[in-house]
């Protein structure tokens, strides 16, 4: 009894002098204004703006944060000598306290107000213990846990429940360099290392990283077992995503790959691969395939029908795309010598061969001795079919352009910007895409790491938004009884809600399929992580809808109004200490936690961390060793330090 009193009375700092709301003020004991107190041989940190205290109200401990402190002073006279009075002043601290929760009768601390304190409760610093408690998040029911950071002030070690975190959406926000990068690979990390000695991790539980920078692509980071695409887009020198011809040449992969506006290039693109599909997969009475025939056929009735057309402009345009169609087949010199013997009387309005009377009008005979149709009659099966699909699929578009002219069925100027995009943007397609016979773009893992370092600025946009709709449709199959983590560094890159790169439709379709996602996906069992150095570019949707935020250091006023419209569990002290935020330091908030914590997010170690250490200039401007040079750059830094 005694020690326990004594304990009471060392840990006592004041008690409450004013209520107003959720706010509390303690007049703060004279004698507890120092910074420390001694107790038992350990040094406590006494009461300060910033930290937690215990109102206690019988049996009930109401659990509070600092928010200021102010100095008041209480006059009052002191009777010295008879009729002689001397005026004093007391100085008194008064501390303001905003109530986040309480402790609850089975011991685990509950968020929220219960019951009020009163004037005259006693207000104590919080043990060792009741500060655990108060930082234990995790659920009865759970007790799969990560452990990578302390908190902040009291630095004492923070458990992270797996329930309730991953099995929701979260957004990392933060300044070049305040640690966003090692937060998210420690998040993963640490979530693979707690589960992977389960049974079915591996079958029910798929991570998909879209890394903009290649940070994530060192051997040891996020996990060993990880696959790794490097894609590019100059060149094949780096990985290509596996894909099977019905899922590449799909309408819906298609549209995406080439920006297609929904009311005129999609229809025009989807009669065209349906077109292609058919002649593709043609037979002769044999059973035998019918391809090539059937193909030759179809240009050459176009070359007939185009030289029997009065349409002057229409002609030649038909007679353009014809050319270009042909020109896959044949030499330079054979594609320019394809109409010299064409020419256009513009008198009669109809084309006849050059250097005779032979109108093609009413001479068939005439135009299969033209070298366009020559050409056509020359070509041969290994030519056709040694074209990439893509190639075969633009020849189709070109004909199928050809047969809406010949109807007069389309605005040309409406189906042409999707034709250029796809010159464009074709040897990129080839440069990441591949098609096989099987695709599993898993493969052995479930863990999978898409690098955009090297890819273009155009395909940086499209690939993330094919990929997560592609993913994202295959796991609604699984009826919720599998996870998708979907994880997405540097997210203003793809979820930015202001481009000039590309038509406002085609923004509003690229938003409205991500919002989509993380707006229905947990019902699917889809899950989003979003990282970024600029919250005010994402759309207010998708921040929205996260579950959980780690803050880091935001400086830019725009970016700060975002995440204090967005993240209303934020308490004003909190919100406003981010601008001051140490590296690696973030605000925790959101459903796994039930009041904003401050905690440090632990360092990884070297050979885990993400590829993103700020370069070192001392570093670059030494007479480095060229071995030095060869090492990623948090070894580099390692070997300057230890040569130091």
């Amino acid at each position: 009894m005694n020690e326990a009193l004594l304990k009471d009375a060392v840990l006592r700092v004041g008690e409450v002098c004013g209520i107003e709301g959720r706010k509390v003020f303690i007049r703060l004991d004279k004698e507890k204004n120092s910074s420390d107190l001694l107790f038992n041989g350990d040094i406590l940190k006494n009461i300060s703006v910033g930290s937690y205290v215990e109102i206690r109200k019988g049996f009930l401990s109401i659990i509070g944060k600092a928010e200021g402190e102010k100095l008041e002073e209480d006059n009052f006279k002191y009777r010295e000598k008879e009729n002689q009075y001397k005026i004093i002043d007391k100085n008194k601290r008064t501390l303001v306290v905003t109530l986040s929760g309480f402790i609850g009768s089975d011991g685990r601390f509950i968020g929220g107000i219960k019951e009020l304190p009163l004037i005259g409760n006693e207000a104590f610093i919080l043990t060792e213990t009741k500060i655990h408690t108060i930082h234990d998040l995790l659920k009865k029911d759970s007790s799969l846990k990560i452990c990578i950071a302390n908190t902040d002030i009291e630095e004492v070690p923070i458990s992270l429940p797996v329930d309730g975190l991953f099995n929701s959406h979260i957004a990392i926000f933060g300044n070049t360099g305040s640690g966003k990068s090692n937060t998210l690979a420690s998040l993963y990390q640490s979530m693979v290392t707690a589960l992977s000695a389960k049974p079915n991790f591996r079958s029910n539980c798929k991570f998909f990283f879209f890394d903009f920078n290649g940070e994530y692509t060192n051997s040891s980071c996020l996990s060993s077992s990880k696959i790794v695409y490097n894609l590019a887009t100059k060149d094949d020198s780096k990985d290509k995503i596996p894909m099977t011809f019905d899922e590449l040449m799909d309408i819906e992969t298609l549209s995406i790959l080439l920006e297609a506006t929904e009311k005129t290039q999609k229809p025009f693109l989807k009669r065209s691969l349906k077109y292609y599909r058919q002649v593709k997969q043609s037979k002769d009475e044999s059973g035998n395939s019918d391809y090539l025939n059937y193909f030759k056929n179809i240009v050459k009735r176009n070359i007939k029908n185009a030289l029997k057309m009065t349409n002057k402009d229409t002609a030649f345009k038909i007679l353009d795309y014809l050319e270009e169609i042909v020109a896959f087949f044949v030499d330079e010199s054979t594609e320019k010598a394809f109409r010299d013997d064409i020419e256009y009387h513009n008198q009669s309005n109809c084309f006849f061969k050059k250097g005779s009377s032979q109108y093609f009008s009413s001479d068939d005979s005439a135009i299969e001795q033209t070298n366009l149709y020559v050409a056509v009659e020359s070509i041969a099966d290994s030519k056709l079919n040694s074209l990439s699909e893509l190639n075969q699929f633009f020849i189709f578009i070109l004909i199928q352009l050809i047969n809406d002219l010949f109807r007069y069925k389309i605005q040309i100027d409406h189906v042409v910007p999707v034709i250029n995009r796809f010159k464009a943007k074709q040897a990129s397609i080839e440069h990441v895409f591949k098609i096989e016979s099987t695709s599993n773009i898993w493969r052995n893992s479930n863990i999978v790491v898409l690098n955009l370092h090297d890819v273009n600025l155009d395909m940086r946009k499209t690939i993330p938004l094919l990929m997560a709709k592609h993913i994202y449709n295959a796991h609604k199959q699984e009826n919720n009884q599998k996870s998708l983590s979907i994880i997405i560094d540097e997210a203003h890159n793809i979820l930015s809600k202001t481009s000039f790169r590309e038509t406002e439709d085609w923004k509003d379709y690229r938003l409205e399929t991500f919002e989509e996602i993380i707006k229905e996906g947990r019902k699917f069992g889809v899950f989003v992580t979003i990282a970024s150095q600029r919250p005010n570019d994402i759309s207010e949707t998708i921040i929205s809808q996260a579950h959980n935020y780690f803050i880091h250091q935001l400086i830019n006023q725009k970016d700060l109004q975002t995440i204090g419209n967005a993240v209303s569990y934020i308490d004003k002290i909190t919100e406003e200490s981010i601008p001051t935020l140490p590296v690696g330091t973030c605000v925790f908030s959101g459903i796994a936690t039930p009041m904003p914590l401050k905690i440090k997010i632990n360092e990884l170690p070297d050979d885990q961390k993400p590829d993103s250490n700020t370069l070192k200039i001392e570093r670059i401007t030494e007479n480095t060793p060229s071995i030095i040079s060869k090492l990623p750059l948090n070894k580099q830094n390692q070997k300057v330090k230890r040569r130091n």
